[in-house]
């Protein structure tokens, strides 16, 4: 199987932008690779990027993928940093709040 090379636009979200210092980057890696081989050349390719988890939330083409998920020449691979969500109109026990 010859390997061959190709890249993928990785965007950050967040706190994830905020760390890299962009919101975007080409990544060129050899093929055939996957999600956890973005995430590794993103931390060899900019060096702020070794604070991202070694897990991160991902997609890929706009689909929540895994790290194992294979990716494509010209694939977009998202960063996404854990997602919390906001106080809602019901309490704990699932009544309403005042």
């Amino acid at each position: 199987m010859a390997i061959t090379s190709g890249t993928v636009r990785v965007r950050f979200f967040a706190h994830y932008a905020e760390l890299v210092g962009r919101v975007e980057a080409a990544v060129s890696l050899s093929l055939p690779a996957t999600v956890g081989d973005v995430v590794r050349r993103v931390r060899e390719d900019f060096p702020q990027a070794s604070a991202l988890p070694e897990r991160p939330l991902a997609a890929v083409n706009r689909r929540h993928a895994k790290l194992d998920a294979r990716v494509a020449d010209g694939d977009e691979v998202a960063l996404l940093p854990p997602l919390a969500g906001g106080v809602g109109t019901r309490g704990a026990a699932g009544g309403e709040r005042p």
